[in-house]
């Protein structure tokens, strides 16, 4: 078992979140899966906060949120003291959430076309690392903008 990783997702992203889940897995991470597997209509603010409160919990490694086109989720993430949710579009932007924001979470569209398949973009966060540094002086400063 590589690590723990928590998702969550609103109707917008039943199946895109179901591609992650099973990705993960295969990637040999456990998931904690806390998203909704039916089409019916769940608030993503809702979703947002149930899983960032539960990473919070500690024990995770990182958290994946989906939405239909992930702006909502994230902005609702990122509203949450520590959370620092990418909303990614390719592997470059991926990779650099982890390595220059250590991001915490991620998040993705499901109603989104990318160019890139997202697990790719996924695969990209997960084989990243933190470069520290410049960049820990910065994610310092961002986290004092929370208050």
């Amino acid at each position: 078992m590589k690590g723990k990783c928590v998702l969550a997702n609103d109707h917008g992203a039943v199946e895109l979140a179901a591609r992650i889940e099973k990705h993960l897995e295969e990637r040999g991470y456990e998931v904690n899966y806390l998203g909704v597997s039916v089409p019916e209509s769940v608030d993503y603010p809702d979703m947002a906060e149930k899983a960032c409160k539960e990473y919070l919990n500690g024990g995770y490694e990182f958290g994946i949120l989906c939405c239909g086109t992930g702006i909502g989720i994230s902005i609702a993430a990122n509203k949450i003291h520590g959370i620092r949710c990418a909303l990614v579009q390719d592997s470059y932007s991926s990779e650099k959430a982890k390595q220059h924001n250590n991001a915490n979470f991620l998040a993705f569209g499901g109603r989104v076309q990318y160019k890139e398949d997202p697990l790719a973009i996924l695969d990209a966060f997960i084989d990243a690392t933190f470069e520290g540094g410049r960049h820990q002086t910065r994610i310092d400063k961002i986290s004092a903008l929370e208050g």
